[in-house]
């Protein structure tokens, strides 16, 4: 087994300077157009949903209400989802969108007119519009005050001058300079102006950062967390449906391998021992013979089922970790296999995931000998990024498919049941790549 280590190049520290440069300016301007333009739109948001659901409220008695009061919620999805365009912007995160549950064909004119009433997104996209007027006119209020303050401070060099100030001494008269007890000469007005221009400018991104996020925030607390939490239970589902899948495939696979294998010899060997019991005294030598043939088979049952429990999780998997394991697989392989390993001495991931990543290469290269035709395969394995990466290659004949009814789907299954993808890159004539990721953990 060889074992590999990767270094990512480092950039020179120039461009990597300009780079973050240019994503902080990029950012201050995403999360002040953000604030800015929140405030119109929250502010029309608050008065619609408002007023949309006091009068529907109140003609509900008459049943106009209803028509107003879904038309209300409505106008409350289309700022939300203007709000959603915003937010993975502004988060740097992906944002997970509502799906809005649709009445079906049969349903009747009214059961299609109260369906968005029976959605509880709807109702949160409401609270939302309500809301959100209340943090965009604060965070409104200072992101201006902000930039009107860094903007006038570092060019009052260019407008102190046009400025009557009074000269009279009148005691209520002041400027900024006199109240800190400066004299008021147009070179201390301007010192002050830019240095506190400056000021406001070295706080500028952090202040604008907050009131967007304090926005951003709100919006994806009601406008994606019902979604998100329903996706990651849909995906959870997923994962044990896949994982029933999984383990119920390699059930009949155990149950048709022993039948065919382990089974049918056994049967002859039981089959043999009981003629060799019958000619022990009338044919010594032939039960001799029959006994050398039974010794045999016990021979070859006991190697069937030493393959069969490897497919399943041999000892050295749980002895040694999967390093260890994969190595004695490669060695095993009747096709050449070159291994790199590239995890950290010692570190041991969680048995679900071993047992996965194992089962892996081991139909891989299984597949590699049986169907590929080919002359070498490689396996890598590493773990970055908190996901651990396994690859295995081979210059065979390619045309794997990755379809239901195939054995590559029983893989597929059994990564996602632990979270994790299979990637198929098979083209006719070769070579072929399976990429399986999954979490490290």
């Amino acid at each position: 087994m060889t074992t590999t280590t990767a270094e990512l190049p480092v950039s020179a520290g120039l461009p990597v300077a300009h780079e973050a440069r240019r994503g902080w300016w990029r950012q201050l301007g995403i999360d002040t157009g953000y604030v800015l333009l929140a405030f119109p739109l929250s502010l029309l948001a608050f008065v619609l949903v408002v007023t949309g659901g006091a009068v529907g409220l109140g003609l509900t008695v008459v049943w106009i209400g209803l028509p107003v009061a879904v038309g209300t919620l409505l106008a409350a999805r289309g700022f939300a989802t203007a709000e959603r365009s915003w937010l993975p912007a502004v988060l740097r995160t992906p944002v997970t969108r509502p799906v809005y549950r649709r009445p079906g064909p049969d349903a009747g004119r009214m059961r299609r007119l109260l369906a968005p009433m029976r959605e509880p997104q709807y109702w949160m996209d409401a609270l939302h519009a309500v809301l959100r007027l209340f943090v965009a006119v604060p965070a409104f209020v200072v992101t201006v005050v902000w930039w009107a303050i860094t903007l006038a401070g570092l060019t009052s060099v260019t407008w102190d001058w046009s400025i009557p100030y009074d000269e009279s001494g009148q005691p209520d008269n002041y400027t900024l300079p006199e109240l800190i007890g400066m004299a008021d000469t147009s070179i201390n007005r301007v010192l002050l102006y830019t240095a506190i221009g400056v000021l406001f400018a070295l706080t500028l991104p952090v202040v604008v950062r907050g009131c967007a996020l304090a926005q951003a925030q709100l919006g994806r607390g009601l406008l994606s967390s019902r979604a998100a939490t329903q996706a990651e239970i849909g995906r959870l589902s997923e994962g044990r449906d896949a994982a029933v899948a999984a383990e119920a495939v390699a059930l009949r696979r155990l149950e048709r391998d022993i039948h065919d294998g382990p089974q049918q010899r056994l049967v002859r060997l039981s089959m043999d021992l009981h003629r060799a019991r019958r000619m022990v005294d009338s044919d010594p030598d032939g039960a001799r013979a029959t006994l050398e043939e039974a010794a045999a088979q016990t021979r070859e049952t006991l190697e069937e089922l030493r393959a069969l429990s490897r497919g399943i999780a041999p000892p050295v998997l749980a002895d040694r970790g999967l390093a260890a394991a994969l190595a004695a697989l490669a060695a095993r392989s009747p096709v050449p296999v070159e291994l790199a390993v590239a995890l950290p001495p010692g570190q041991r991931l969680t048995p679900a995931v071993e047992n996965s990543a194992y089962f892996l290469v081991s139909e891989a290269l299984a597949n590699v000998a049986k169907h590929s035709e080919a002359t070498v395969s490689r396996v890598t394995v590493v773990c970055e990024d908190d996901r651990l990466r396994v690859v295995v290659e081979d210059d065979g004949r390619g045309g794997a498919v990755l379809a239901p009814g195939h054995g590559l789907a029983g893989l597929t299954d059994r990564l996602r049941a632990v979270d994790g993808v299979l990637t198929v890159d098979s083209p006719r004539g070769g070579p072929t790549r399976l990429i399986g990721e999954l979490p490290c953990r």
